[in-house]
């Protein structure tokens, strides 16, 4: 897990491809190996993906497009966002670039009648081609999101997470040793407006994922409590956090 911690400040959306670069047939196997490893937010949805070529998508960017597909359970938005990100973390340390593509439209809508939910394009990237300096990113006042104590050791990283179109939906209040997460829904965006709630929980759930990774990496140990979303709030309540911290012998 810390080398996928390291990993935050590494990756970026990638937006263009070097066309000249390919992913060998060992690269891919290895692509399927992890996404079998990966770890879920809730147990009892079905996932399933499927990479194909870009050019069966409607995806401009990358080798291969990486189709996403879910039950439509309670979490199930998170639940990928949370998933999936453990995989553009882990392709980052490999020189594998990642955008997460929301727009994007396929073929195939249901697959083992599951229901797409997005894409991951891919492709082969070189090293100098990944994030040198991620201060440089662009990213809201840690002031803006992140509100209480923690502040400085985790809440100046953790906001660094991708998030459709830059949007950055996430809040967080810590009182007592509590983090309470929630999704602001006041985000002005390009996004048609009726898909920002959509994309959002699905930003939420990447932003879990990075959470964590700083909470362990901060020698913190957690439970994590899902809400149930209330949709009427201009914060709609994600999960809540009880922490600990551990005693470094």
């Amino acid at each position: 897990m810390e080398q996928l911690y390291n990993m935050i400040f590494k990756r970026k959306s990638f937006r263009r491809f070097d066309d000249s670069l390919t992913l060998s047939e060992e690269e891919l196997k290895a692509i399927r190996k992890k996404i079998k490893s990966l770890i879920p937010l809730v147990n009892n949805i079905e996932v399933r993906c499927k990479a194909v070529p870009r050019e069966k998508t409607t995806s401009k960017r990358g080798e291969y497009c990486l189709l996403i597909y879910s039950e439509e359970k309670d979490h199930y938005l998170l639940n990928i966002g949370y998933m999936f990100e453990q995989l553009d973390l882990y392709l980052a340390s490999k020189n594998i670039g990642v955008c997460w593509y929301g727009m994007g439209k396929v073929k195939e809508p249901q697959y083992n009648n599951l229901k797409y939910v997005i894409m991951m394009a891919l492709g082969k990237a070189k090293e100098i081609e990944f994030r040198k300096d991620y201060r440089k990113s662009k990213r809201k006042e840690t002031s803006l999101i992140w509100k209480g104590d923690l502040s400085l050791e985790i809440g100046d990283f953790v906001k660094y997470a991708p998030s459709a179109c830059n949007t950055q939906p996430w809040r967080v209040l810590c009182e007592n040793n509590t983090l309470k997460i929630y999704r602001t829904t006041q985000i002005k965006s390009i996004m048609p407006k009726e898909k920002v709630p959509f994309y959002n929980s699905i930003d939420m759930g990447i932003f879990l994922f990075i959470l964590e990774l700083a909470l362990s990496h901060n020698n913190f140990s957690f439970q994590r409590i899902l809400s149930l979303e209330n949709v009427d709030s201009n914060l709609i309540p994600i999960a809540t956090y009880l922490l600990e911290k551990r005693r470094i012998s």
